[in-house]
């Protein structure tokens, strides 16, 4: 064993293997762009924070792991592991006529552009005579983000039923990844 690390591998492998155990939180979050400016604030019930399955917000995973009830912390999550870098080519441009007539800049269509593609949520960028810019990158896509969060519940993701942890029991039963 080398002076630079004393813990036994068996150690190392235990702290590898807690490193992955998730937990289910529920905290309010204030969530800000990187000049300070407030871009939502909520409360959030039941959120995992193991691996996303769609591999958005892996920053803030990360920063949520071994949290406490009751616990403040200030999240910094850079773009790459937040909702991405901002990607020109989820922006198409779609016949005005294949979409609904009342439709405003800011409306979100789910559409799928081929027959055997799935259905992707897309922003209505812009409106012109005989078309429709269309964006399907997230709205803070691009953006380094700063969560300010507080836990409110706590429980080992790995144990659904284990109350023992959690200072507020939920009724929100469904799990959801951010």
């Amino acid at each position: 064993m080398s002076a630079l690390n004393s813990q036994s591998p068996k150690d190392i492998a235990n702290d590898l293997k807690d490193q992955f155990v998730g937990q289910i939180v529920s905290f309010h979050c204030v969530v800000k762009d990187r000049l300070g400016h407030v871009l939502s604030s909520s409360f959030n019930q039941n959120v995992s924070t193991g691996d996303s399955p769609n591999g958005q917000l892996v920053g803030f995973s990360r920063g949520m792991r071994d949290l406490k009830v009751g616990e403040r912390r200030r999240i910094f999550v850079a773009a790459d592991e937040a909702y991405g870098f901002y990607d020109p080519k989820k922006i198409v441009e779609v016949d005005r006529e294949d979409l609904p007539a009342d439709l405003r800049v800011g409306d979100v269509v789910s559409m799928a552009l081929e027959e055997s593609s799935s259905m992707t949520q897309f922003r209505v960028v812009e409106l012109e005579y005989d078309k429709v810019i269309l964006d399907s990158n997230h709205p803070l896509a691009g953006q380094d983000l700063i969560f300010e969060i507080e836990a409110t519940a706590v429980k080992a993701d790995t144990d659904p039923s284990d109350e023992s942890e959690s200072s507020e029991e939920s009724t929100d039963p469904e799990l959801r990844y951010h």
